[in-house]
């Protein structure tokens, strides 16, 4: 899977977040700091992972800032994409599941290499519920976007 991957600074899990999507045979797209090119701020870095999944480049994007709060709401200005901040893997996995989240958002700060890898095992292990209120609610996301 192509997992476009954003931070805004080579700290905590940013450069470990790379080597483990690419250990468990992911590619990795990077953006901000992660990238030579481009711009690191934490708005910049993380739009881009989103626009990689709203144009179709990536199928998810991981965002990082140091909270990981900047870079959800960032995410989240790109329309159809579905950012959670996810500090545990209970988190990551209700995202994927009841919000069919396409974007996970981490804290730089607060995500330890345990929690990290916990984490991803929840959000790639999850997928969306095949209940009809879950999916009348994200259903409804796009209408709220749509009418702006």
């Amino acid at each position: 899977m192509k997992v476009a991957v954003a931070a805004d600074e080579r700290v905590g899990v940013a450069e470990t977040l790379v080597e483990e999507l690419r250990k468990r045979g992911h590619e990795a797209l990077p953006h901000g700091a992660l990238a030579d090119d481009e711009r690191d701020d934490w708005a910049w870095a993380s739009e881009a992972a989103a626009r990689d999944v709203a144009e179709g480049r990536a199928e998810q994007a991981i965002v990082c800032c140091w909270t990981g709060t900047g870079a959800s709401i960032a995410a989240n200005k790109v329309a159809g994409v579905r950012a959670a901040l996810c500090l545990d893997a209970q988190t990551a996995e209700g995202a994927r599941r009841w919000n069919d989240a396409n974007a996970l958002a981490i804290s730089l700060r607060a995500t330890s290499d345990a929690e990290l890898s916990e984490i991803l095992d929840a959000w790639f292990g999850g997928s969306p519920s095949g209940d009809a209120d879950d999916a009348a609610n994200v259903e409804h996301l796009a209408e709220i976007e749509d009418a702006g």
